[in-house]
């Protein structure tokens, strides 16, 4: 059985014994969309979305020392979005459609569907063609626009400036 019938699998499986999720989606940690049931458009903006409160939640984690982090929950007056890590590069999110609903409940079911969805999506390897989630203890990246071009193009962009002849 490959990695994507058991992942459906485990997705519907989800579905079907809490009614309360409206949605799925399975995105990579660099925010690209793997599989979903939501309508695509909106599948691909919370895929992205997801990615980003992933990174945020990983950092406020590592910072506050208080843990790994474990999902992000954004309640609001009409249900909650959960993301979950799967695997090294994967993330689950779930749509639910009652904000008061047992969370600690879905939490729990969720965190082994993720779980098992993850493994699976790992053997697979980088045929998601997501990136691994980074090192919680690495320091942040430096961006600069210089240093993202090669050396040789950083050494070729020197302009040679002359005064033009009279």
């Amino acid at each position: 059985m490959d990695a994507d019938t058991v992942v459906g699998t485990e997705l519907r499986g989800l579905r079907q014994r809490r009614p309360d999720i409206a949605g799925t989606v399975l995105a990579g940690t660099d925010g690209l969309l793997i599989s979903s049931d939501l309508p695509s458009t909106e599948a691909t903006h919370l895929a992205a979305l997801a990615a980003a409160s992933f990174g945020l939640g990983h950092r406020v984690a590592d910072t506050v020392r208080q843990g790994e982090f474990r999902e992000s929950v954004v309640c609001t007056t009409a249900g909650c979005v959960v993301t979950y890590p799967a695997g090294r590069s994967a993330l689950l999110t779930l749509v639910t459609v009652s904000a008061a609903g047992d969370l600690e409940a879905l939490h729990e079911e969720a965190r082994v569907v993720a779980r098992r969805a993850g493994s699976f999506l790992d053997v697979r390897g980088g045929g998601i063609g997501a990136t691994s989630v980074p090192d919680a203890h690495a320091p942040l990246a430096t961006r600069t626009p210089m240093a993202t071009l090669p050396a040789q193009v950083r050494r070729a962009a020197r302009p040679t400036w002359r005064r033009p002849p009279i």
